[in-house]
């Protein structure tokens, strides 16, 4: 069965899957507008760093078109995209891949701002479209260097969403897991379901389910169980922002699974593209920690699940320190410890 395409560009539009609505809803969204993409990378249309990454490098396509379309002012280009930049960049603080892209974007404006404006629309539109489908290469090498670490018969645990839905195509913990399928390896998955938006329930249960690899749903505080009971061999997740001596932020949750996962004994691998990477950071103490609403935890799908009034904390994301992680997976091979030198060494790559 063919995978839901996570976005899909058409001139002047970006086509996203609503992933607030799967797996009961496959209903797509139309940008036409910057704005309506800064919008559905806040509200969690689309997410997943590199799909994030990605549709802001689109927004910034289509901030283009508007600009041509509008016949405005050559000389207000330079404001204008500086705009563009700021209100993107504001959505989703965490993700490095969203400024990254934003910067890459940058770059290729500044390199050719003498074109005319019609001209530019075409350039930045062909180096969105590159973005994404680099993403899609990057993640199948992810998949290949990753399942050489998959025993023939082995039960991996994930947590949150790093799939398909969470880049252009494939995913990066899920790359691994679909390669090592592919390979005939007897794997069985044990999805978190990641609360409190519910990513390995809704996302990662439904994609593996979807390309029939067999998979077993398990609330989060069942990890510490699954994991004594020797049904875990691996724990692979994704990453959001890794700073340079492999400190990562994903999905809150992480680095819970990730203490449990060396009590047990058990590796814990992460897998991401090297944009992920952000070698401006010395440790993860630096990388900014999203905090959303509190109604996420209060309710759930507007059903009021606690007492009215009650104090919450609702950080997106948590910080694996180094000394867990037993390599980072990305497209030009398995990071080992020490991340330090292994990071700076694949960044020169």
């Amino acid at each position: 069965m063919a995978r839901i395409k996570t976005m899909e560009w058409r001139p002047g539009e970006l086509h996203l899957i609503d992933q607030r609505k799967l797996p009961v809803v496959e209903e797509v969204v139309v940008c036409r507008t910057y704005s309506e993409v800064a919008r559905a990378i806040k509200d969690m249309i689309v997410r997943g760093a590199p799909a994030i990454g990605a549709a802001a490098a689109y927004g910034v396509a289509l901030a283009m078109y508007q600009f041509v379309e509008e016949e405005r002012d050559r000389s207000e280009l330079p404001e204008y995209l500086k705009e563009v930049r700021e209100t993107l960049a504001q959505t989703r603080p965490t993700a490095v891949n969203l400024f990254w892209a934003l910067d890459r974007m940058n770059r290729l404006y500044q390199a050719n701002r003498d074109l005319k404006p019609e001209q530019l629309k075409e350039r930045l539109e062909e180096e969105a479209k590159a973005i994404a489908d680099e993403d899609v290469a990057t993640n199948r090498k992810i998949g290949e260097y990753g399942a050489a670490l998959v025993p023939e018969k082995a039960g991996i645990l994930t947590h949150c969403n790093a799939g398909a839905l969470a880049t252009v195509d494939y995913g990066t913990a899920l790359a691994v897991i679909r390669v090592a399928h592919e390979q005939g390896k007897d794997i069985h998955v044990y999805a978190d379901e990641t609360r409190p938006f519910l990513q390995g329930a809704r996302l990662t249960a439904w994609e593996l389910q979807q390309d029939g690899i067999p998979v077993t749903l398990i609330t989060d505080n069942m990890a510490a169980y699954a994991m004594q009971q020797g049904l875990v061999d691996l724990v692979i997740t994704g990453a959001d922002r890794i700073a340079a001596n492999g400190d990562t932020a994903n999905k809150i949750g992480t680095y819970g699974v990730a203490i449990l996962a060396k009590e047990h004994g058990i590796p814990f691998y992460v897998a991401a593209p090297r944009s992920t990477i952000d070698a401006s950071l010395a440790t993860g103490e630096e990388i900014p920690i999203e905090e959303r609403h509190h109604s996420e935890v209060t309710h759930v799908f507007g059903t009021q699940v606690a007492p009215t009034g009650i104090d919450v904390i609702n950080p997106a994301f948590d910080v694996t320190p180094h000394r867990y992680i037993a390599g980072i997976i990305t497209e030009v091979g398995v990071l080992k410890p020490p991340f330090t030198e292994s990071i700076a060494e694949a960044l020169k790559k």
